[in-house]
């Protein structure tokens, strides 16, 4: 099997994959996305190889597949900015609702205390 066809496989699993992960409510358009772009453009590299040579030349890369991994590890590392990003206004957020149920816990336990009396 060519790197090519195996290219274009692993590719369209990927699709595929990403396609049943929203339809399940797992995964949230925002983030599918990101994934059905990079599984769009590795399915084009796959399916047209001299894509990635022209590319390569473009830029002045000398190997294709240098190129290849520079841009997947500036993906890679795009993905975790964001996952990162998201985490922490979730746990922002996670902070504040838990200040919150606090503050009212202790305004019903001096709620309480005024009806019951001392």
């Amino acid at each position: 099997m060519t790197a090519n066809i195996l290219g274009a496989i692993a590719s369209i699993i990927v699709f595929v994959f990403v396609f049943w992960l929203m339809r399940r409510g797992v995964l949230r358009e925002k983030y599918a996305v990101l994934w059905l772009l990079f599984s769009g453009a590795a399915l084009v590299l796959s399916v047209v190889p001299g894509a990635l040579r022209w590319l390569s030349n473009l830029v002045g890369v000398e190997t294709p597949s240098n190129l290849l991994f520079f841009v997947t590890i500036v993906l890679l590392i795009l993905v975790s900015i964001q996952m990162s990003y998201e985490l922490s206004r979730h746990e922002a957020r996670l902070r504040r609702l838990a200040e919150e149920i606090a503050l009212l816990d202790n305004e019903v336990r001096q709620l309480k205390e005024r009806r019951d009396g001392p």
